[in-house]
């Protein structure tokens, strides 16, 4: 099945709760990148956390970019994704490889290491909001868990995973977010928080041949949930040769005039889906044409 997105709520709206499975869109990058097994599992995460987050936003043109700057080997990733939960991403490092962490698992935390988390809501407002904070595990879930609590004061369990197979493909891939409205009663925060920690993790779920309905009726079930709506998922990039050429063109006629003295075709590099679009001398003399400066 393709990959998908289930928005629900419960307990009479004192819950909302999002569920994902994303194993094609989690290998689709894994193809495109060709990253190591440790990068995947880490962009599958955010990728999937960003899809997620961006379902929730409200406006049909608002876009979320989730960012993490970090000191270990991975460097760093960005995803960004809209209303309609299309999403892309890549790591700085996507051949970084790591021995497994203490627990046998890909160690994703080992990868991050410590850095900033930041979120990025552009809204169509003269300024896009932005919210950040530190990062205490490395470990996506756990980062954007706090990131909810600490940067919008949303208690939240957010979990994350990707499963490899033995030939370093994308078996599952998915996650959720849970989370508790301001007028939320006792009972309704202390049992979910229960069900959550009986969970080994959302990979087994998914191995198990959980789908994403079948995960939030285990957690939420007795809280009468209700299934929302159901949105596809996918990676999903916009760039295309007429955007590059409008961003060559913003570098100004200097720099254009250089690349054609050079004598060389150039090729431009997308770095969110890896597709590479070249440019001859005559069409760069002809984005010289184009530039005002």
């Amino acid at each position: 099945m393709s990959d998908y997105i289930v928005r629900a709520t419960a307990a009479d709206n004192q819950i909302r709760a999002f569920a994902a499975t994303t194993r094609e869109l989690a290998e689709y990058a894994r193809s495109v990148h060709n990253t190591s097994p440790v990068a995947t599992a880490a962009l599958g995460r955010l990728l999937t956390a960003g899809a997620m987050m961006g379902s929730m936003m409200k406006g049909s043109n608002d876009l979320l970019t989730l960012q993490i700057k970090c000191n270990g080997p991975i460097q760093g990733l960005i995803v960004t994704a809209d209303a309609n939960a299309n999403v892309k991403g890549y790591v700085y490092d996507p051949l970084v490889m790591l021995p497994p962490s203490p627990s046998g698992k890909l160690d994703v935390g080992g990868a991050l290491g410590s850095g900033v988390l930041s979120m990025i809501k552009d809204m169509g407002l003269k300024e896009p909001y932005v919210g950040q904070t530190e990062l205490i595990s490395g470990e996506i879930a756990e980062d954007l868990t706090y990131y909810y609590a600490v940067s919008e004061q949303v208690p939240s369990s957010v979990a994350l995973g990707v499963l490899m197979n033995k030939e370093n493909t994308v078996k599952h891939s998915g996650g959720f977010i849970i989370q508790l409205m301001p007028f939320a009663d006792e009972e309704v925060i202390d049992k979910p928080e229960k069900k959550i920690s009986e969970i080994s993790s959302i990979t087994k779920l998914l191995d198990d041949g959980l789908t994403p309905e079948m995960i939030l009726e285990l957690i939420l079930g007795e809280f009468k949930l209700e299934i929302l709506d159901i949105l596809p998922t996918s990676f999903t990039c916009n760039c295309s040769k007429e955007r590059v050429e409008k961003a060559i063109i913003s570098i100004g006629r200097k720099d254009i005039r250089e690349m054609i003295e050079d004598k060389e075709p150039v090729e431009v590099n997308c770095h969110f889906c890896n597709t590479k679009y070249h440019f001859s001398i005559e069409e760069l003399q002809s984005i010289l044409k184009k530039s005002k400066w």
